[in-house]
């Protein structure tokens, strides 16, 4: 007898059983965020879907972009580089902690932010969507060697 196991549906069967409109280009971006695990900004995603379909414009990427944040299965982070990175946003939610000084990049787990999303919600009555964030200060190495304006954030 052959194993019925039940498994999960994709992401993308799971949209259109919500009735999304599934074009290619939107399943290629979305492939291309799911299977990477990385951070991608515009033109690396665009670089990576004309490699493999020559004729999809740029403009059809950012929509396919802002579609998959709209969606929440992509986060939009500012991480300092100059432009903004997306990221498959998985079962494993997690920010940055980012050093001003010498630009080193630290993940931190979703649980840690969990207090500030309460704490919005207790005080304002606001529920935060925080799917990604940056905090931007300074590391440990850049306080020690006395980096400009590392020393004042203890004291803010």
């Amino acid at each position: 007898m052959a194993d019925q196991t039940a498994r999960e549906p994709t992401v993308a069967e799971r949209l259109h059983a919500q009735g999304e409109r599934l074009t290619p280009q939107r399943l290629m971006v979305l492939e291309i965020l799911q299977t990477s695990g990385a951070h991608l900004n515009a033109d690396e995603v665009y670089a990576r879907v004309v490699a493999r379909s020559p004729y999809v414009g740029r403009a059809t990427i950012y929509r396919a972009l802002a579609w998959l944040k709209d969606q929440g299965l992509v986060s939009v982070t500012d991480l300092g580089l100059g432009q903004v990175q997306f990221q498959f946003l998985a079962d494993h939610r997690h920010h940055h902690a980012v050093c001003l000084g010498c630009g080193q990049q630290q993940e931190f787990p979703d649980d840690l932010v969990s207090s500030l999303t309460n704490a919005l919600h207790d005080r304002y009555g606001f529920r935060p969507r925080l799917d990604h964030l940056a905090v931007f200060g300074h590391c440990q190495q850049c306080q020690e060697r006395g980096v400009p304006g590392a020393e004042d954030e203890a004291d803010r």
